[in-house]
């Protein structure tokens, strides 16, 4: 008799055992009794028992009976299906130990077998939680609800995790937790890199009012490429840059910097044009971004930095205005993707608004400069006309006699006239060129420049308006406020035109007009006059005697401008014999 029984106890032995979960019922009792016949049956008791079980004993299965609304059935019901989603599904007990997991879990921790009975932390080797629960499974036992948190692990990995008690057996609070793992490395990184890009443009914008001070516009330009390259290198990982800057009227292509370049491609003429200027050309054109797969076989692709396999290209935009181009290549085909167009673009909008913040320092300072050159000029304007009419009114009455008294009122002449000149010259070395050639400067007056206009009237605030709007744009102006005195300067100096009112305190227009004539027949003449009654007709006789130009006062200053350039251009022609004054 002992032999059989013990045959059937090694039988029962090398039976393998089952978890039966389920309700009780006439049904599921006949059931399980057959299944006595074939398994060792561990009955059901509690949910904690249960896992128990699992942990530490040798079960080999979990039966689930009925349509079982019993927390720990619905769990191993779904266990063959949590295998199947890529997170991580991980149950663990009150001292947060691993009695359950997922093969996605197994996966995120780089484990090889399933991490049973290990700390849930310490499946990850050191992590550190970023919050915003910082004591995520506590906070979900002791509340009975559903925490959050993020672990940061080694260098560049993250996960999300969220926690939810498993309350089972009608007690209040859980025993146990279900926790999904989910890896967000991407998202973090990539949100990282978003912030890192918003505060790499406040620092490239960035100069303090000392640095504004004691740095020349090269000196900024400079500090504000080399920012370009680092946040370039370091933060996007690009070792090739070509930034090209757009001439608004020439459309051509400039470049501001480059690194990892061929000298040939980096001196390249380039125009924004989509035919013939490589891709930098037809993004400079079309104000879309260029992704150059393979450099080997792209039509638009012209060679760039050694060994180049594929490129990135995007526009530099300020608002809806394009500034330039910013281009970095790869060595390897396909170095790029979507992702790195996208953050390649959004720094491109830092650096076209910190090239913008530059632009607007130098503005300033160009403003700075021609305001304290005009009012200068303004201020010495006055005396030196004075001067000069003075000077003239003496010389005119010196000449045969004493000639040292004549030498030197000449160079007092020369000296005076050559005050206004190099005041002139000191303000254009005062004001900065301009760093972005996209920015236009003040429009100029190419045929107002350097010509020499005499302006005659007697009243004090239009001679001072005659020097502000006339000399920015270029001409030397001197007045008078008599026609004797207007007489006297046309005499002794050469002026492309003048400029003379109909009303003096010595003769009328008509007058003026006629002896201006006499001493320079070809002398540009513009009459200047204000609305009103003109009994002496000098308006008339002026025009019957030949004038063409007049300006009734108040005028514009697009008005004045014409005038005078019409007046100037082309210049009068000098008749055989006559001596042209300087």
């Amino acid at each position: 008799m002992s032999a059989p029984q013990k045959n059937q106890s090694d039988d029962l032995a090398k039976r393998p055992r089952i978890l039966i979960c389920g309700g009780n019922n006439p049904l599921t009792e006949g059931i399980v009794e057959n299944l006595k016949s074939h398994f060792d049956v561990v009955p059901h008791t509690t949910s904690e028992q249960d896992i128990e079980e699992l942990s530490h004993g040798e079960v080999s299965g979990v039966f689930t009976l009925g349509p079982s609304t019993d927390p720990s059935g619905l769990l191993w019901q779904s266990a063959g299906l949590l295998n199947l989603i890529p997170e991580g599904v991980v149950l663990l007990d009150s001292q947060q130990k691993i009695l359950w997991s997922n093969s996605a879990f197994i996966s995120l921790t780089n484990s090889e077998t399933i991490p049973i009975g290990k700390h849930f932390y310490d499946a990850f080797g050191t992590p550190e939680i970023l919050g915003p629960d910082f004591c995520p499974f506590h906070s979900a036992l002791g509340s009975g609800e559903s925490t959050r948190s993020t672990l940061h692990v080694g260098d560049k990995s993250y996960f999300a995790i969220e926690a939810v008690p498993l309350a089972v057996d009608g007690s209040s609070h859980g025993c146990s937790l279900i926790v999904l793992v989910r890896d967000v490395t991407v998202e973090v990184l990539q949100r990282q890199k978003l912030n890192a890009v918003y505060q790499a443009g406040l620092d490239l914008g960035d100069l303090s009012p000392q640095e504004i001070l004691q740095m020349s516009l090269q000196e900024r330009i400079e500090l504000l490429k080399a920012k370009i390259l680092h946040y370039t290198k370091d933060l996007l990982e690009f070792d090739t840059v070509e930034i090209r800057l757009l001439e608004q009227e020439t459309k051509k292509l400039q470049p501001l910097l480059t690194v990892g370049m061929n000298p040939e491609a980096a001196n390249r003429e380039l125009f924004a044009d989509p035919q013939g200027n490589g891709v930098t050309g037809f993004v400079a054109a079309t104000g879309k971004s260029y992704l150059c797969e393979d450099t080997g076989n792209d039509p638009l692709y012209l060679p760039g930095a050694p060994g180049a396999r594929s490129s990135l290209t995007v526009p530099l935009y300020l608002h809806e205005d394009i500034l330039g181009t910013f281009n970095v290549e790869s060595p390897m085909s396909g170095g790029f993707d979507e992702q790195d167009l996208q953050f390649l673009e959004l720094f491109s909008r830092e650096v076209a608004v910190a090239l913008n913040t530059l632009e607007l320092l130098v503005v300033e300072k160009m403003s700075t400069a021609t305001a304290s050159t005009e009012m200068v000029m303004q201020e010495v304007a006055h005396p030196v006309d004075e001067i000069l009419n003075d000077t003239t009114w003496i010389l005119e009455r010196y000449i045969g006699h004493e000639s040292s008294v004549s030498e030197r009122l000449q160079k007092i002449l020369k000296h005076t006239r050559a005050i206004k000149q190099l005041i002139q010259k000191v303000g254009e070395t005062m004001t900065p060129k301009m760093a972005n050639p996209s920015i236009p400067s003040r429009p100029e007056r190419p045929k107002l420049r350097k010509k020499r206009i005499l302006v005659v009237d007697s009243d004090e605030s239009v001679r001072r308006a005659a020097h502000e709007l006339l000399g920015r744009y270029g001409c030397e102006v001197e007045t008078s406020h008599s026609g004797e005195d207007a007489c006297l300067m046309v005499r002794s100096f050469h002026y492309d035109a003048v400029i003379a009112d109909i009303r003096l305190p010595d003769m009328n227009g008509y007058e003026c007009f006629c002896r201006l004539r006499d001493i320079h027949e070809h002398l540009p003449i513009i009459m200047m006059t204000g609305y009103g009654y003109d009994a002496a007709h000098s308006l008339v006789k002026t025009r019957q005697a030949g004038c063409k130009s007049v300006l009734f006062k108040p005028f514009r200053l697009d008005q004045l401008l014409a005038e005078v350039e019409k007046a100037v251009s082309p210049p009068a022609e000098v008749p055989e014999g006559q001596v042209q004054k300087t």
